[in-house]
């Protein structure tokens, strides 16, 4: 990864960008077809709702294992390492220092592109909550299958509960997630570098802004 005369670093390959957008899609197309399948409100309706989220919940599945191979065989595992290291620091900034102007104490680099709290968070996702989600979908997939299998003893309303219950998990991350991404130096800046791959470092230290404003 190299950077510029201008601050900037190549922080995102084609593939994380690709797998950022992909997932994005995804998971609102899922969250549209599910919500749909539930009643909430019509709009392919029941049958037709039923096989677009079935279809995307496989689509989902396929793209996560690719991005788990990619992960391992490239070390970018490494991005993913939960860390206390600045943790507290990180803390104060998103609940007090960045309403003052105060430059991050954690900023990206090539090395390390996600700060203390997104990488437990990101652990957690990866880690957790989507094979969660893709394991109750998957049993809620085979229900008719549920026997044979010898789940029998399973209660389908209990997978589904499991199941809305994973996703407004991943609806409250998403929500979190774009509002985050307002918060570079300009609002669209992390977006731009999703986009782009390229991504503004912090042009002054947290050191050089505490003693500017001793």
């Amino acid at each position: 990864m190299s950077g510029d005369a201008n601050g900037k670093f190549y922080l995102y390959t084609r593939y994380e960008r690709f797998w950022h957008w992909l997932q994005a899609a995804l998971i609102i197309a899922l969250a549209a077809t599910g919500f749909e399948v539930h009643g909430t409100f019509a709009l392919l309706g029941y049958k037709k709702a039923v096989a677009v989220h079935s279809a995307l919940g496989v689509a989902w599945l396929i793209a996560f294992a690719f991005f788990v191979f990619w992960v391992a065989t490239t070390g970018e595992w490494k991005q993913y390492v939960p860390t206390t290291k600045k943790m507290f620091e990180v803390m104060r900034f998103y609940g007090y220092g960045i309403f003052i102007g105060q430059p991050h104490p954690s900023p990206k680099t090539p090395d390390a592109k996600h700060n203390p709290l997104q990488r437990l968070t990101y652990l957690a996702l990866a880690a957790v909550l989507l094979p969660f989600m893709m394991a109750t979908g998957l049993l809620y997939y085979a229900y008719n299958d549920w026997a044979a299998l010898g789940l029998g003893g399973l209660s389908l309303s209990v997978v589904a509960l499991a199941h809305l219950i994973g996703a407004f998990a991943i609806l409250a991350f998403l929500v979190v997630h774009v509002y985050m991404t307002t918060t570079g130096h300009t609002p669209l800046a992390h977006v731009k570098a999703m986009c782009t791959g390229w991504e503004d470092v912090a042009t002054e230290k947290p050191e050089e802004w505490e003693k500017r404003t001793a």
